[in-house]
């Protein structure tokens, strides 16, 4: 058994050193494609794989059609949506993810962005604190419950709305469940952004809950790019002068947005939520592991196809 780890943005040494260890030592064979700029090269490097460990790479109906021998594909960290589903199912290929793994990382970066825009970019100019401010989870999965864990830690009042969740389920961890979108704009100064890319979600976040927030309102996002409705993005900030978004995932107006609101905007070059040495190491362990278990022992856990 091959498996082949392609990532045009690479594991840290030390991870692809532990993946290495894991997969040989159940005694498959392991091939590298890092830092590849065409997608010639992975395709001609998938023609004998029998899984891929990928980051955020592009999975689709092409690299399927040439990957003959694959049976499952790992992305490491939580997001999969750079995988087609469907293209995967009809190859008969297992897909699956590492949820929780790059959380932590995640979660921290959320709060130091928080920081970030309440002292004005580090700017000198007089700002806020966090302490008793309100902040709303917008999905409490495995990031946003570490972020809620932080926040606590700063001091302050947290509240989620997560539809896939009981009220009960999130107040026995000592955050305030609301019970919709709405409520939790309307209430929260801060809102912390978790959910997924999907046809439900993709421009959901728009003028109709924005606007609502409550003065000083400051959005935070490190989940995907796609559920923000940019144009309504844009005419809050025209309007609200109080408004601030700070992203981990570029938008496609970023230059307008730069140019325009430098003093309540910020973009993070490139999405950089998982790129901690820890989450770097956990996501490609977890990944190696679960590829072993599932050519062993058929264990599919962690299937999202």
């Amino acid at each position: 058994m091959k498996v082949l780890i392609a990532t045009d943005k690479p594991f840290a040494a030390s991870a692809v050193n532990a993946i290495r260890e894991i997969v040989e030592g159940a005694g498959f064979e392991l091939a590298l494609l890092e830092k590849y700029t065409a997608k010639s090269q992975l395709l001609d490097v998938v023609k004998d794989a029998n899984a891929i460990i990928i980051r955020s790479d592009i999975i689709d109906n092409e690299v399927f059609d040439a990957a003959g021998q694959l049976k499952i594909v790992v992305r490491a960290g939580a997001g999969y949506d750079n995988v087609d589903l469907n293209a995967a199912t009809a190859h008969k290929v297992c897909v699956m993810n590492t949820p929780g793994q790059n959380a932590n990382a995640v979660a921290e970066l959320a709060l130091g962005m928080m920081v970030y825009g309440v002292r004005g970019f580090f700017s000198g100019v007089s700002g806020t604190e966090l302490k008793d401010k309100l902040l709303g989870i917008h999905a409490y999965g495995n990031v946003g419950r570490n972020v809620a864990r932080i926040a606590r830690g700063f001091g302050m009042d947290v509240y989620a709305f997560d539809p896939f969740l009981t009220a009960e389920a999130i107040e026995k961890e000592g955050v305030k469940a609301v019970a919709s979108a709405e409520e939790l704009y309307r209430t929260c100064q801060f809102v912390s952004l978790h959910i997924p890319a999907t046809a439900e979600t993709k421009n959901s976040i728009g003028q109709s809950l924005l606007a609502t927030m409550p003065k000083g309102a400051t959005l935070i996002n490190t989940a995907r790019k796609e559920v923000i409705n940019e144009p309504e993005l844009l005419r809050v900030m025209e309007e609200r002068t109080d408004f601030r978004y700070l992203t981990d995932v570029m938008p496609a107006i970023h230059a307008e947005l730069a140019e325009r609101f430098a003093d309540r905007y910020f973009s993070t070059p490139k999405k950089m939520g998982a790129q901690t040495a820890e989450a770097n190491n956990n996501a490609g362990i977890a990944a190696a592991n679960q590829i072993v278990d599932f050519l062993v022992n058929g264990n599919e856990r962690f299937r999202v196809n």
